[in-house]
């Protein structure tokens, strides 16, 4: 299948992200329309770059790279860490005309994204995602951002970058859950804006999981799209981008309270779709075939880290970092029926309780139910 070049546009100017298998092959063609740099810098981690930074230091023709590796951990995911990487560019030279590469998954693109805006003011940036959330999510729509141990993501600014090239045979490395928590995202899209896609993922998950070459080169030019059009009408998040967002008021509670240690990003947003699913029914909103599909699909990632045993008080807390929230209320992403989402406000907190109370219970009981069967 040959690659798409799907435009996203931005305040900066529109840029391209080329997605598709063989896409890193060209990626050299690809970077020199974009002009001529003082110097290049790759920011990394340590265990991306050694999966691939051999293959992309040949292809991209680095002799020998400017290279600034950080723990990408979501845990590391914080200002120290941006202070790190700055710190080094400014060692190795970087100046107005340089070129960053971002090669990693979310936490290597968000914060070398906020480093590319805030460094010198603003230097040009290229994203090569290796995780599938980053593929089909993070590198796509400008948001770059580190967490604060208040919340996640507080921290952060709209930066386009230039180019995001994206070609699944950088998957191939992934370890099973860090590629299940992609599909997560996957999962997202298709709740929220393509209720086809859905289909698709009930029919073909045991391919999917099984990483076929032929459906991953379909599905995550898919995917792209999906995330291309609802941020370029809506970069800043001032709307229609919120939708982004299904399952994420729940999942950055999640995260938080657990230190950013529990989950992958992407299994915390499994178990935060679950409950806006649930929280959507309780309200009369999502339907009950819509909320059995969803959860049944989910559960096909297979067993998800556990709940975590905090009262509902201190889940809420949490909640209200969040960004979506306006004027101390909660603000809740749900879907009216798969393929379909809209953001509401002034939800009950009773019923917000209920939902979180139940949920981890609810779940362990289907699980018992139906042995936990991953496909």
């Amino acid at each position: 299948m040959k690659p798409s070049r799907i435009q996203v546009k931005s305040s900066a100017g529109a840029y391209s992200v080329r997605a598709g298998a063989g896409v890193i092959r060209h990626a050299s063609k690809e970077i020199a329309r974009l002009g001529p740099f003082s110097t290049l810098h790759v920011i990394s981690s340590p265990k991306v770059w050694r999966a691939v930074g051999k293959r992309l230091s040949a292809i991209l023709k680095f002799p020998k790279p400017n290279l600034h590796l950080f723990d990408d951990s979501e845990s590391a995911k914080n200002l120290r860490s941006l202070e790190q990487i700055t710190r080094s560019l400014t060692r190795a030279g970087a100046d107005r005309k340089s070129l960053l590469f971002a090669v990693g998954g979310g936490v290597v693109g968000d914060v070398a994204g906020f480093a590319a805006a805030t460094y010198l003011r603003g230097v040009s940036l290229v994203h090569i995602p290796s995780t599938l959330v980053a593929q089909v999510d993070s590198s796509i729509g400008s948001k770059t951002g580190v967490n604060l141990p208040e919340g996640k993501n507080l921290v952060g600014s709209f930066y386009p970058p230039k180019l995001v090239l994206t070609d699944p045979s950088l998957l191939r490395t992934l370890t099973d859950r860090e590629f299940r928590g992609g599909l997560a995202e996957i999962i997202k899209h298709a709740i929220i804006a393509d209720s086809r896609m859905f289909a698709l993922l009930e029919r073909d998950f045991v391919k999917i999981l099984q990483r076929n070459s032929q459906t991953l080169g379909a599905l995550i030019p898919r995917n792209v799209a999906i995330k291309a059009k609802v941020v370029s009408r809506d970069e800043r998040e001032s709307g229609l981008r919120e939708i982004l967002n299904f399952g994420h008021t729940f999942a950055h509670a999640l995260e938080t309270i657990t230190a950013y240690r529990r989950y992958q990003h992407g299994e915390a947003v499994a178990w935060g779709m679950i409950a806006a699913s649930f929280l959507g029914h309780e309200l009369g909103i999502t339907r009950a075939e819509d909320v059995s599909r969803i959860v049944s699909l989910i559960g096909r990632l297979g067993p998800l880290p556990l709940w975590p045993r905090v009262s509902t008080r201190v889940l809420l807390k949490a909640m209200h970092a969040d960004k979506k929230t306006r004027g101390g209320k909660l603000r809740f992403v749900l879907s009216p029926r798969i393929g379909h989402a809209r953001t509401l406000d002034n939800v009950p907190l009773q019923l917000v309780e209920r939902v979180l109370h139940f949920t981890p219970r609810l779940i362990a009981a289907r699980t018992s139910a139906t042995g936990n069967r991953d496909a």
